[in-house]
């Protein structure tokens, strides 16, 4: 070992031959982020991947299961209307959900808890707010539609750009949509 100007110590220089190709780089433990769509859709718009979907029995109604770029998100939600797309396949929809109450928070992030499974709690910046159906449109990592479900609370209450949490109800649901384009 060599000592370096500092005092510490240096692994000897590493000589190759004239002509002798360089080492390659290790490859990487990481897998690489799927790039997130860009193309501009309306912003209630969830877009993601088909990873299941399971047909309506006696006691449940269907669901889908779908995941979204860079999270780690499988939401699982009560499919409304025909579901098209095919597992592994891009999807794009609404997912509604009625919050039990909201509150405006001041710190925190935007997430969907839990990260698999059904959502029960929703934090985010408030997208829209929608006075005559009562609702507000949250991007908490994906865009989630909530229902105002207690009485006390109004739509007009909220103003884009708040940062808020929410319980969720079960039962959030999921409608696929056709994106127009804009401009």
């Amino acid at each position: 070992m060599q000592r370096s100007e500092s005092g510490g110590r240096q692994p000897p220089p590493q000589h190759r031959p004239s002509g002798a190709a360089s080492p390659s780089p290790a490859p990487y433990s990481f897998p690489m982020l799927k790039p997130a769509p860009t193309t501009k859709i309306d912003p209630s718009l969830a877009r993601g991947t088909l990873l299941a979907r399971s047909p309506a029995s006696n006691d449940r109604p269907a669901t889908v299961t779908l995941t979204f770029p860079n999270t780690n998100y499988e939401t699982t939600l009560i499919a409304v209307g025909e579901v098209k797309a095919e597992a592994g396949k891009k999807i794009i929809g609404i997912i509604r959900a009625e919050a039990r109450r909201v509150d405006v928070v001041k710190t925190g992030g935007r997430f969907v808890e839990p990260v698999y499974g059904t959502p029960r709690r929703v934090q985010g910046s408030i997208i829209s707010a929608d006075n005559t159906a009562n609702t507000i449109t949250l991007h908490a990592g994906v865009p989630v539609v909530c229902k105002l479900t207690d009485a006390r609370q109004r739509a007009v209450a909220f103003e884009p750009g708040q940062l808020v949490c929410c319980e969720i109800a079960p039962g959030a649901t999921f409608t696929q949509k056709t994106p127009s384009r804009d401009g």
